[in-house]
């Protein structure tokens, strides 16, 4: 149906704003194009009142002025359907087009314009359908709520819409903030780890130069202990003990060798010289043993000077192998301490390359700790300054409020002064107008009773009275029993002793004349 009436609407007819199914609702919400059509078939003569706005007044307009015509073509056209369009309830505006196409489609048929229907109509009905219009209008003006409801109406979706973007905005940017967060806690978390694994990398590595940097120095031979040395100077001193042994009885056997050549040289001699003894007695005997005492005394030299030499001999060699062997500790001390010396060097150095990656990681901490503080400080800052912003806005606002309390305490003085000045300018208006009614009325009681006569004296009195602010008429007296004088009393005392003052001045006035 929708279909059919948007080619009707677009292709016959033509109207000004093209109509599709969708926006169906929307295009018909004002009334303006229900009335192009009308106008199209001559059956809406105001058509140039209509108005194309969205507006509320415009609506109540456009509708106001389809309301005759439409009931005109006999359509059932109220409030409610007029409301229910502008509204944009789904199939509203679709069933008006709908019962207005079929009306439309009667009257071309019967070829009466809109003028000729309206003259065929009794005049009680056209009376009747004006006052159904202007009922219509204010029915439909108490539906459609005012453009200002509307715009206020727009304004707050607006407002509210942009509340609920700020709260979006807010919402995302917190998560934003903490997702934030937790990714610089995530990464400083892998930051420490990552530090902690160099740190132990490197305490690793330091440890694994110092066990390259200890030199193991092979245990010396069991010769070249002290234990060995000692034992083998006992063992050279054993062996010279026993070389020394050797040699003196290899000396002593040649000793005896020598004797026992000598013997059997001697004995040899004795046989041969038994035949010559006595021929050789007397003349050889004694040069022969001068001779052997000079060969023993020869040969005892020579096995001193022998024994000499063999001493001298061991005990060079002995101080030779003394020599060389201190010689050989001295080297074994020099080498040993040289390579301790080595092995301390780089003890040191490895430490020293340790010391300075500490100091290294000690120069890095103190910047990440100098970093912390800085942010600390700025924090502290911020809050410090959040803080005083926090305390003058709190400020401001006490001092506003004290402001307004002074205000309305300085209103309500302001007011009690003004009631009391009323009240006392009330009082003494009404204590006039009391005593001006007191005297006029007095006045005209004694004009009533001496015939428009008053005596002087007695007037004179009543202006006195008047101008002293005291009541002219006579108030009541002290009763029986009464101790304490009333107001009135006091007044009618009062008055009493202002005649008498009046009239003592009057007196010394004439007597003095």
């Amino acid at each position: 149906m929708s279909e059919i009436l948007c080619q009707w609407l677009n292709q016959e007819l033509r109207v000004s704003r093209t109509v599709s199914p969708k926006s169906f609702a929307k295009a018909f919400s004002n009334g303006y194009l229900i009335g192009e059509v009308l106008f199209k078939f001559e059956l809406q003569s105001d058509f140039a009142e209509f108005s194309e706005s969205r507006g509320s007044t415009a609506k109540l307009n456009n509708f106001s002025r389809l309301q005759p015509t439409l009931h005109l073509l006999g359509l059932q056209f109220d409030q409610n359907v007029a409301q229910s369009i502008i509204t944009e309830k789904p199939g509203a505006a679709t069933k008006l087009l709908y019962q207005l196409y079929i009306a439309l489609q009667k009257k071309k048929k019967t070829g009466l314009t809109g003028l000729e229907i309206q003259t065929m109509q009794p005049q009680t009905n056209l009376r009747l359908q004006t006052l159904k219009s202007e009922a219509f209008r204010e029915r439909l003006k108490n539906l459609i709520p005012r453009q200002t409801d509307f715009n206020l109406m727009r304004v707050t979706c607006r407002f509210q819409e942009k509340c609920k973007q700020m709260k979006e905005d807010l919402a995302r940017m917190n998560f934003e903030k903490f997702e934030k967060i937790q990714k610089l806690e995530e990464e400083q978390r892998h930051f420490n780890i990552e530090k902690q694994r160099l740190n132990r990398r490197r305490q690793n590595e330091i440890m694994a130069k110092i066990q390259a940097a200890i030199i193991q120095i092979p245990k010396p031979e069991s010769n070249r202990t002290l234990k060995a040395i000692e034992a083998q100077k006992l063992m050279k001193k054993k062996k010279e003990a026993e070389d020394v042994a050797n040699e003196i009885k290899k000396f002593e056997a040649l000793i005896k060798k020598d004797l026992q050549i000598k013997e059997s040289v001697s004995k040899t001699s004795l046989e041969t010289t038994d035949q010559t003894t006595a021929e050789l007695l007397n003349t050889y005997s004694d040069d022969d043993y001068i001779k052997k005492i000079q060969k023993r005394l020869e040969e005892d030299a020579f096995a001193r000077e022998q024994r000499e030499k063999r001493r001298r001999r061991l005990l060079m060699d002995q101080l030779m192998a003394h020599e060389a062997q201190e010689e050989a500790y001295r080297e074994e001390q020099l080498i040993h301490r040289l390579m301790r010396q080595s092995q301390q060097e780089r003890r040191i150095a490895v430490q020293l390359m340790h010391v300075r990656h500490e100091k290294e990681v000690l120069w890095q901490n103190r910047i990440f700790r100098e970093k912390q503080f800085e942010e600390r400080r700025l924090k502290d800052f911020q809050d410090a300054l959040d803080r005083e912003a926090a305390l003058a806005k709190q400020a401001k606002i006490d001092f506003a409020e004290q402001t307004l309390r002074e205000k309305e305490i300085h209103e309500k003085i302001s007011v009690e002064r003004a009631q009391q000045r009323y009240k006392k300018h009330y009082g003494i208006c009404a204590e006039i107008l009391d005593q001006m009614l007191d005297l006029c009325t007095k006045v005209a009681d004694y004009r009533l009773l001496t015939n428009n006569l008053i005596p002087h004296k007695m007037m004179h009195d009543w202006k006195e009275l008047f101008f002293s602010g005291i009541p002219i008429y006579e108030q009541t007296s002290l009763t029986h029993g009464q101790t304490e004088p009333t107001e009135d009393h006091r007044a009618e005392v009062k008055k009493r002793n202002l005649l008498d003052s009046k009239d003592y001045e009057d007196y010394k006035v004439h007597t003095n004349m």
